[in-house]
């Protein structure tokens, strides 16, 4: 079969439906990744590489410069299975699977009949502890439960990068902002609130930064606004990062998410290894 000669349409999360196609068309370099060293020979794993480009804006709003974003990404075909699989493996991880019932054989009490088996016109009954019964067991409970699920940390990594690589090349759906860290003198949320207005973001929208380290004074002035997410490279999520509506990173961001998450970005030794670990929370 011929291939066709236009190149894929970009990815976006921020649509009515995860990963549908938007208008405009962003070229993707095509990477084939096979394990060396192994004595199996296995299907290569296909990555592409998409370059966003960011508009960096100063703490007054106005725009300074561009930068860039040059992260790894599934391909189409399977960028939706493997982000669905990340974020499942997440949520799965999160639960502690401590949902505990009695069935009726553990509830205390029920050991003597309560009224004789027959002349008293209801139906027989040999304990107050049935399940029929306030108070009985139950049937079919929960039980305490493993719900977590391995997952290989090449393809964790590769998930969150494509979730970032998907926002960050649709239309308005990440910003870079100058360091900030030092503009707020003392803790006010209102404050705050103006500098997203200035940056062009809605209060009333999902918005997630991303920062390498967190002020005091910026954490407390944003912690009150339910819709904000502050995140640091040791609490990055795919959730969050899919719950967002527009993500806004710092130049220092930027360039720990290209080292990271790049296409130039250095594989840890251990990458094959599976992980049971759920993503930290901020």
């Amino acid at each position: 079969m011929a291939s066709s000669a236009t190149a894929p349409n970009s990815l976006s999360f921020f649509s009515s439906s995860l990963f549908l196609s938007s208008s405009h068309q962003i070229p993707k370099t095509y990477i084939s990744v096979s394990k060396l060293g192994s004595g199996r020979v296995s299907k290569p794993l296909s990555v592409s590489s998409q370059l966003a480009t960011l508009p960096i804006l100063s703490f007054e709003g106005e725009k300074v410069g561009e930068t860039y974003l040059d992260l790894k990404a599934a391909p189409e075909d399977t960028a939706r299975a493997v982000v669905h699989r990340a974020i499942v493996t997440d949520l799965n991880n999160k639960r502690r699977g401590t949902a505990s019932t009695l069935t009726r054989g553990e509830v205390r009490g029920g050991g003597i009949k309560p009224y004789s088996q027959k002349k008293t016109g209801h139906a027989r009954r040999g304990s107050q502890r049935t399940p029929l019964r306030p108070g009985g067991g139950v049937v079919f409970g929960p039980r305490p439960k493993d719900w977590s699920i391995k997952i290989n940390r090449k393809e964790k990594k590769l998930a969150i990068s494509t979730a970032l690589s998907s926002a960050a090349s649709a239309e308005g759906g990440a910003i870079v902002v100058e360091e900030f860290g030092e503009k707020f003198e003392k803790p006010k949320t209102k404050d705050f609130l103006a500098a997203m207005q200035r940056w062009g973001l809605d209060p009333k929208e999902k918005a997630m930064f991303l920062m390498i380290d967190v002020d005091e004074n910026v954490a407390k002035s944003s912690r009150n606004i339910g819709t904000l997410r502050m995140l640091t490279p040791r609490t990055l999520n795919l959730f969050d990062i899919l719950n967002a509506d527009k993500l806004v990173l710092t130049p220092a961001a930027v360039e720990f998410l290209n080292a990271r998450y790049g296409v130039d970005a250095v594989e840890e030794e251990d990458d094959d290894e599976d992980e049971t670990e759920g993503s930290e929370e901020a």
